[in-house]
């Protein structure tokens, strides 16, 4: 019989499973509530639209706790809906309306964080337009939606550029650090929010995070310069990396909107900047930030793919990061089809660091180390294992977590420490050691080491596994070892490059696997752009002034790279729609390094299109495609009802009268008219191959003939008909089917390509086929 004892702790335990969820429910925690299209934005209309959002509050809020009745964010431009304080009731009871297309929870969104432009330009093998590197004319207006601006940058200097477009609309907000006049014909404009912080999400109210545009992490000031910053020269960091820092196309126009801080930013202020960026009239949004992979939204309840959606229906091209959380795969995130998805590599520059021994031997390793140890003094080298706190076990202290050394062991010594345990980041083991008072610290890690960490000012060095394992045998062969590690020097024109960065998330899509993303690949791996001075102890060397150009790495800064390339195609193109912008840059993309061999992810094996989409960025070629793949608002939509969301949904969400097609199927969204093609499940026991069509545009010369060429997979059988697309005047898109046919194809994923030449035009469209 159970004892009273027993029996308390078994309600104890009851409660708090059950009593402690049933109270949560009713804490009120922001909701985003969303409405689908705008069908005006005039300001009577806005205002109509704000009041009956109170009124639906009214009527679902009790009227004790009528403080609730506020809307923390409204949004009415291009689409409508509002951010409120709702307990998980009362999101259940609006979500029932016929009005409204989904409620979700405000979540918390993370930011994925010079010589790259001239790499890309080098690589491909195209004379540079003059609106590459000069200030000719330009009125295309990038909104960036990240941690603000830093204004004084000489990067966004607006010498050489004209008026401001007489159709822009926006402002540049005030703050008690940042004034009107820090906006100018470069920058010209900058809001910021009243940002929800992650640790405050449950609070009444959102807390400020800082009350103007201004730039305090440095992250938005980066992806600024590196898609549209002026150009600036002897730009370097510290004297790393030297040479003219400039965006893709130095005329084009910036916006910034603050709509996260250092922690991150909360998907209702996403929306709000979004729509914000459209009202005001930029023509691309660049958005370096995204879900955690594990924690993926669908489609209508992903705040940035229904804010994307909506600038795509109004002509506003969305580029997006990819994410950090490869290499594995099914990591990816904003990967709806009206994104331009983005995934990163590294440029033919490297950073290396020298450890060298005692016993005369050097290892090369890599870091971005302003060390300033010499040759001439070496110090005593410790293994992370040697030097372990009281009771720590081994392990912990190896990998140099937290707590785990002692500073009595390690003061004045050079730490090893591996990379066994994938939660403990660089920049935490190096603060670990740092802290523990040691002088230095060499890290071994083989997946890592291919993208340089920046130490600041302590001496740093990553190596791999053969060298790490020679430093071990070394601290192993002799009672005093002793070791010193040298400051960073730059590799130029390293290879091979571009590679596929560890980081950079993989596909396919968790959601569906018939659309392929990532979409393209642009440089992300130590990439100089202008930031916020540094200003911490230790990051800065001893006498010298904080630098204006900071190196960093991450899907964020490959992003801008494809915002940057698409303003240079648009500013050459204006009567382009988004998804003709978007083609041009997918179809003359790159399949092959700087040793004219195919691409390689980080692992040295061939690269796939799960990881690096089409290729990697070709802007230069892409100013002249010759055949572009329009994907229309009705390719979306069809999307939407082969996805398996309703009609009534669906039209909602768009202001239209669209009806689904009868025979809506997953498997039918290979068949949009998207750049590449990707087929989620081909079975190979089907007697008849498996059709796609897809329509070209012509944009090049009026008469003119392509011939198709196939590159596939032994085994796979892919067939193009008709092989001929003959365009002349009158006649400027031509639709063509691709069959299929896997019966002696290999299990699993299938990749190639077709070509489209005419002469003077090469349109790839790459492939990705799973057979099972």
């Amino acid at each position: 019989m159970a004892s009273l004892l027993q029996i308390l702790h078994f309600l104890s335990i009851t409660c708090l499973l059950f009593c402690g969820v049933a109270t949560s429910n009713q804490i009120p925690k922001p909701y985003v509530v969303y409405m689908g299209s705008s069908s005006s934005n005039n300001d009577e209309h806005v205002q109509a639209a704000e009041s009956a959002h109170l009124q639906l509050l009214s009527s679902i809020i009790p009227s004790e706790e009528s403080g609730r009745i506020s809307l923390i964010h409204h949004y009415n431009h291009a689409f409508k809906g509002f951010c409120a304080m709702l307990t998980e009731t009362e999101a259940s009871i609006l979500s029932g309306q016929s009005n409204i297309v989904s409620v979700f929870p405000d979540s918390f969104l993370v930011l994925h964080t010079t010589r790259s432009w001239d790499f890309l330009a080098a690589e491909s093998g195209v004379r540079a337009s003059p609106r590459y590197n000069k200030h000719v004319p330009s009125d295309v207006i990038i909104g960036m939606v990240d941690t603000g601006i830093w204004p004084e940058s000489p990067s966004f200097n607006d010498k050489g550029i004209g008026k401001i477009p007489a159709r822009w609309k926006g402002v540049c907000m005030e703050g008690p650090d940042f004034k009107k006049s820090n906006c100018n014909r470069k920058l010209i404009g900058a809001r910021y929010y009243n940002i929800p912080l992650a640790s405050n999400e449950n609070k009444a109210s959102p807390t400020k995070a800082t009350g103007s545009p201004r730039d305090f992490e440095g992250h938005g000031t980066h992806t600024a310069s590196t898609a549209a910053g002026a150009s600036v020269v002897n730009a370097s960091y510290y004297g790393l990396a030297r040479g003219t820092a400039r965006g893709g196309s130095p005329s084009v126009r910036i916006a910034g909107y603050k709509a996260c801080s250092e922690e991150g930013c909360m998907s209702s202020t996403i929306l709000k900047a979004i729509d914000d960026a459209i009202k005001d009239g930029v023509d691309i949004i660049s958005i370096s930030i995204g879900m955690n992979s594990l924690f993926q939204s669908d489609y209508l309840t992903d705040p940035i793919a229904i804010g994307a959606f909506h600038a795509e229906q109004m002509g506003v091209l969305v580029v997006c990061s990819a994410g950090n959380e490869g290499p594995d795969p099914y990591t990816i995130v904003n990967t709806a089809p009206w994104i331009f998805t983005v995934a990163a590599s590294n440029i033919d520059r490297d950073f290396k660091s020298t450890v060298l021994l005692g016993n005369g031997k050097t290892y090369q390793g890599s870091a971005i180390s302003l060390s300033n140890l010499t040759y001439a003094k070496t110090y005593p080298l410790v293994f992370g294992n040697d030097v372990a706190g009281s009771y720590v076990p081994m392990y912990e202290a190896r990998n140099c977590r937290p707590g785990s050394l002692d500073p009595k062991k390690t003061a004045g010594k050079i730490v090893v420490c591996v990379d066994n345990d994938p939660t403990i980041s660089r920049r935490i083991k190096k603060l670990v050691v740092e802290d523990a008072k040691a002088i230095g610290m060499i890290l071994i890690s083989e997946i890592q080491r291919g993208v340089s960490f920046d130490s600041g000012t302590f001496p740093f060095t990553e190596v791999g596994n053969v060298e790490g394992l020679q430093i071990l045998k070394y601290i192993n062969s002799t009672k005093n070892p002793r070791a010193t590690i040298l400051p960073t020097i730059e590799v130029p024109r390293s290879k091979p490059a571009p590679v596929v960065a560890y980081f950079s998330a993989r596909g396919p899509s968790p959601l569906t696997e018939n659309i392929l993303k990532p979409d393209i690949m642009a440089p992300g791996v130590a990439i100089l752009a202008a930031t916020i001075p540094e200003r911490e102890p230790g990051n800065v060397p001893i006498g010298m002034k904080p630098s204006q150009f900071g190196i960093k790495s991450g899907t964020s800064m490959a992003c801008p790279h494809v915002t940057g390339a698409a303003s240079l195609v648009m500013s050459e193109h204006r009567g382009w729609t988004p998804s003709m912008i978007k083609s041009a840059l997918m179809t003359t993309a790159s399949l092959y390094n700087n040793m004219r061999k195919p691409l390689t992810n980080n692992s040295n094996k061939s690269a796939n299109p799960h990881e690096m989409g089409v290729g990697e960025l070709s802007p230069l070629k892409a100013l002249n495609p010759g055949l572009v793949f329009e994907t229309t608002t009705q390719d979306y939509l069809q999307f939407l009802c082969h996805f398996g969301y309703s009609q009534k949904l669906i039209r909602s969400m768009s202001n239209t009268n669209f009806n689904c097609p009868k025979n809506s199927t997953e498997e039918l969204i290979s068949n949009i008219n998207y750049p590449s093609i990707s087929i989620g499940i081909l079975s190979r026991h089907h007697q008849t191959a498996k059709t796609i069509q897809r329509t070209v545009t012509n944009v090049g010369l009026s008469n003119t003939t392509y011939i198709a060429k196939v590159h596939a997979p032994m085994g796979l059988v892919v067939k193009v008909f008709p092989r001929r697309l003959v365009f002349f005047k009158g006649v400027t898109s031509l639709s063509y089917k691709v069959s299929f046919f896997g019966k002696e194809a290999p299990s699993g994923y299938n990749t190639g390509s077709i070509t489209w030449r005419d002469g003077r035009h090469s349109v790839q469209t790459v492939f990705t086929v799973n057979v099972e």
